[in-house]
């Protein structure tokens, strides 16, 4: 996936301006926080459960290699193969590869955010085979040449209009559903998705989870698309980061009760999956190849640094659901695979400051996103943490740099600094006409062209403390 992140301002812009996709940015206010909510509500031990899921990622972090090492020797024990991707160029070929050796010809996919960071569908592609995107949200996106604009729900941009248009523009008369209704649409989907389910060599899936002590992935899902996409081809490969890794089944059950409640509002999903290697002689079904694609891709450069928080997140979306910058502009401003704040920390660290550094600025530090995140990763001070390397590289933009510098030097001198206030306290109180507020202002055109700024006070805060007023 091209990286846009350096033009977030100017996609920003189009955003607030697109009535469509302020329409159905709309929903996700009117709808995820509050089932959250609802759901949390009716588990009095979320909090402590979100203590025990922080200290075992905090503790798997510290001990990361010996998981990762027993989760292979796990996975071999059973059957499977693991391999180990650098980057997002070698989890490609190493797939490609896989699918090459078997003779595939094309290949069902489950969602799975490693892959879109990797650019794994245009990799496949270019090597001949047809990829079928499976999560229906996926589906329509891929129909559309598009990318997800949210990490749980990803074409939750699109209307149904877009939907309608996108498969009558793909599938044959044959399928078309006779009208545009939700449940037509999907079923028109089914019938087009079921012979690709029945016909593909290789199956690839994400992983929410890997188990270390059975060498097993977990993965949730509403529709069931990931499991046909496991069961039915004969090569099942799992491409998930190496921050997925948890000791036991306990713990991965202690982690499911947080994921869905925060994500989706619900207890569960409709579906949570386990797969371990490939079928036994005396199993039903499986697949005859079982491959885990383990991608680091800037993760473990990120053990023992000011960053290591973010190695515990658990790809919920809370984050993006509760915040005012994403549910202003969507993902899709953001310009890569993780949009809010979670995208705002991971797309520095994995695509480079200097590409992206209005991203840890796209925030209002209210900090909703630490509230309710449910690994505790503050998320705001991993912003701050960006924003000084940015200011350290220069990468900012010039009137950032120059105003930040024009502040600093009135700092340090504070009679410079309170004569200037009083100065641009008392043209700010001309503006405003007596109105005590400002419909319009210098330097804050954006803030005023959507409310109004409060006027001054005639008296600051330092001069009422200094005449004794408390």
């Amino acid at each position: 996936m091209e990286v846009t992140s350096a033009q977030f301002r100017a996609s920003a812009r189009r955003a607030l301006g697109d009535e469509r996709l302020q329409t159905a940015l709309a929903s996700i206010q009117k709808g995820f926080p509050g089932k959250r909510a609802t759901a949390l509500e009716a588990l009095p031990e979320f909090a402590a459960t979100s203590d025990h899921v922080t200290a075992v990622r905090d503790h798997v972090n510290a001990h990361l290699d010996v998981y990762l090492e027993r989760f292979e020797a796990q996975v071999q024990a059973a059957g499977g193969q693991v391999h180990w991707a650098a980057d997002a160029d070698a989890a490609g070929r190493t797939i490609v590869d896989i699918c090459r050796r078997a003779g595939a010809r094309s290949v069902g996919k489950g969602k799975s955010m490693a892959s879109e960071e990797v650019g794994l569908n245009e990799a496949l592609a270019a090597a001949g085979l047809q990829v079928t995107e499976t999560d229906l949200g996926e589906y329509i996106l891929q129909l559309r040449g598009d990318h997800p604009s949210h990490i749980i729900a990803p074409a939750i941009h699109l209307r149904r209009d877009d939907v309608d248009t996108a498969f009558a523009g793909h599938h044959d008369a044959g399928v078309r559903s006779s009208s545009s209704e939700p449940a037509e649409l999907q079923a028109e989907a089914r019938r087009v998705l079921r012979e690709r389910f029945a016909s593909a060599d290789v199956g690839i899936t994400g992983a929410n989870m890997l188990i270390a002590e059975s060498g097993s992935s977990c993965i949730v899902t509403n529709e069931g698309n990931a499991d046909l996409s496991q069961h039915l081809p004969r090569v099942h490969i799992v491409i998930a980061g190496i921050d997925k890794v948890v000791p036991t089944f306990e713990d991965a059950s202690a982690l499911l009760r947080l994921l869905a409640r925060s994500a989706t509002g619900q207890e569960i999903t409709v579906y949570t999956t386990f797969s371990t290697g490939p079928a036994r002689p005396d199993d039903s079904d499986g697949p005859a190849e079982y491959h885990v694609v383990l991608l680091d891709n800037g993760r473990s450069e990120l053990l023992g640094g000011s960053l290591e928080a973010m190695l515990r997140c658990i790809r919920c979306g809370a984050c993006m659901n509760h915040c005012p910058v994403y549910g202003a502009v969507g993902g899709h401003a953001y310009g890569w695979v993780y949009p809010g704040p979670m995208g705002a920390v991971l797309t520095p660290q994995m695509v480079g400051i200097e590409r992206s550094a209005d991203l840890p600025n796209a925030s209002t530090f209210c900090g909703r996103c630490a509230e309710v995140c449910p690994v505790q990763i503050p998320l705001p001070e991993l912003m701050r943490h960006w924003r000084e390397r940015a200011a350290e590289q220069g990468v900012e933009s010039a009137m950032v740099r120059y105003g930040l510098r024009t502040w600093a030097a009135l700092a340090r001198r504070p009679r410079l600094y309170r004569r200037c206030a009083r100065l641009a306290a008392g043209c700010l109180r001309l503006l405003a006409r007596g109105r005590g507020r400002l419909t319009r202002a210098p330097l804050a055109l954006g803030w005023t062209q959507s409310r109004d700024l409060p006027a001054p006070a005639r008296r600051g805060f330092i001069e009422r403390w200094q005449a004794g007023e408390r």
